[in-house]
């Protein structure tokens, strides 16, 4: 990336603030990125972020590497971007979505690892929610459904196992918050304890139509409202750092959680656009408008974004298991040295072996919701090795995919045709990108600005600062790399994802 140009008027003066900083704290990497006013990239830093395992199902985050990462992030990409604090109009966080953190008032300090959205602990709370007949009220004001995915049960089960923490909580001595709330409460020094709509959706505490906290859940599930932050829109002023962070003080103008911000900057601006990240997970959003639709296949209701208090919704659903499958066929089978040999490998399997992979590691997502369901390889014939494995992991990507779309397609006859924009570390891969189109059998765009996660932060952070035009007025940002177009029948496409289908059911439960 070259560095940060440094605009002069004609008497020498330098313009005002000209750049957007984006924060972006994933599940595996913290990263940011320095844009220019025009919303190139400029400069990056990423820092990887370990998780820990302490046990099966869970899955945890220190938060201090949270933070120190973060802001070791913001100040490289500055740094290489030749940019001073005194020339950023705004900082735009986006973050992993649902892991959840509490922590104390005074100090600032957590009070237990942050648990993350991967994290299947509450499975025992979200079926007695489901016994106790629950779900109704939660998915009918929250859009969600009572699983261990979302941040209230693993509210829940922190209040409840963390010694203490309940009477904490009720004197008022705690705060709660997804990443977002978190991080902004260090980067401003402690003084601002807030979240966006979109983060604020996906709680399992929000009521996405009336667009505050819902008082009726928080009393079934015992959560002390004085544990909440404060709900904003997506663009809105958020505080400033600490001077002491950065050099100086700058202006936090954006936040939305992961997914949205992909949606952003992937410029799905109009109903009946959809995009789809593929990273950790995959999670693919449609822009569905103004009124929020209630799905029949399982798929999630959420918020895609908030500005001026509008709000434009989405279905959304959420594949568990994406990247997470090259990492297992690196990591655990040692089949490949990097994620970028997967590709390689795939073409060179059988493409008739029959071999079908089913990465439940850790449940089943949507359209499924199983969360018992367990990982399988099934069709192994002694003809089959690495490389059909290999091929049988990208393409179980493919065919979550298409699970997605076809509910989407059923919940919202408005979608019609469909191009996927999609992003992500996945869209590296031109092989798995081109059976990503033949199972869809339908186009698949991929963007010019690969970190489209990022790109919608620094978005919303622009659109606050005056420098961005609102969606309404603009897709202007948006350019397409490559596309890839269905070469398989039909017909083949429907008989390889109905063997697919058959593979899940014999994981299910």
């Amino acid at each position: 990336m070259a560095p940060m140009l440094r605009r002069e008027t004609g008497g020498g003066k330098r313009m005002g603030p000209d750049a957007l900083l984006a924060l972006d704290q994933g599940t595996t990497s913290t990263r940011a990125i320095l844009f220019d006013a025009a919303l190139n990239p400029v400069a990056a830093h990423q820092v990887e972020l370990p998780q820990h395992f302490p046990s099966p199902g869970r899955v945890e985050h220190a938060p201090e590497e949270l933070v120190a990462h973060s802001v070791e992030c913001l100040r490289g990409a500055m740094e290489r971007g030749g940019a001073e604090a005194g020339r950023v109009a705004g900082i735009g966080i986006t973050n992993q979505r649902e892991t959840t953190l509490v922590w104390d008032r005074e100090t600032g300090r957590a009070v237990h690892r942050a648990v993350v959205w991967q994290d299947r602990r509450s499975a025992a709370i979200c079926a007695r929610l489901r016994a106790e007949g629950l779900e109704a009220l939660l998915t009918e004001r929250t859009g969600l459904l009572a699983d261990p995915y979302f941040s209230a049960t693993k509210l829940m089960w922190l209040l409840d196992e963390v010694p203490g923490l309940r009477a904490r909580a009720e004197r008022g001595e705690l705060a709660f918050g997804t990443v977002d709330s978190f991080l902004l409460w260090h980067l401003t020094g402690g003084r601002v304890h807030a979240t966006d709509a979109t983060n604020a959706a996906r709680t399992m505490l929000y009521d996405i139509r009336r667009g505050e906290w819902d008082e009726d859940i928080l009393r079934a599930l015992n959560v002390p409202r004085a544990l909440l932050p404060e709900v904003r829109d997506c663009a809105a002023e958020f505080g400033t750092t600490d001077p002491a962070l950065l050099g100086a003080a700058i202006p936090i103008r954006g936040m939305a959680g992961d997914q949205q911000a992909a949606t952003l900057g992937q410029a799905c601006f109009a109903p009946g656009m959809a995009k789809s990240t593929y990273g950790t997970g995959c999670f693919m959003l449609l822009n569905t408008g103004e009124a929020p639709v209630r799905s029949s296949h399982r798929l999630l209701t959420t918020v895609a974004w908030q500005m001026g208090g509008r709000r434009t919704y989405a279905l959304e659903g959420a594949i568990f298991v994406a990247g997470a499958a090259v990492q297992w066929l690196r990591d655990g089978l040692g089949i490949i040295r990097t994620a970028a040999e997967a590709g390689e490998l795939a073409a060179r399997a059988d493409p008739d072996s029959g071999v079908v992979m089913v990465p439940a590691f850790t449940g089943l997502g949507a359209p499924h919701w199983d969360a018992s369901a367990r990982g399988a390889i099934l069709g192994l014939t002694r003809g089959a090795g690495a490389a059909e494995i290999a091929r049988a992991a990208l393409e179980s990507v493919a065919w979550q995919t298409r699970d997605l779309l076809d509910a989407m397609r059923a919940d919202w006859p408005g979608m019609g045709s469909t191009v996927l924009r999609v992003d992500g570390g996945m869209t590296a891969s031109d092989w798995t990108m081109r059976f990503l189109a033949d199972a869809l059998q339908c186009p698949v765009d991929v963007p010019a600005v690969a970190e489209t996660t990022a790109l919608g932060a620094a978005y919303l952070a622009g659109v606050q600062a005056g420098l961005c035009p609102p969606p309404s007025d603009n897709a202007t940002h948006w350019r397409r790399r490559v596309r890839f177009e269905p070469d398989m029948a039909p017909e083949e496409a429907a008989r390889r994802h109905a063997a697919w289908k058959v593979a899940v059911g014999r994981v299910a439960g």
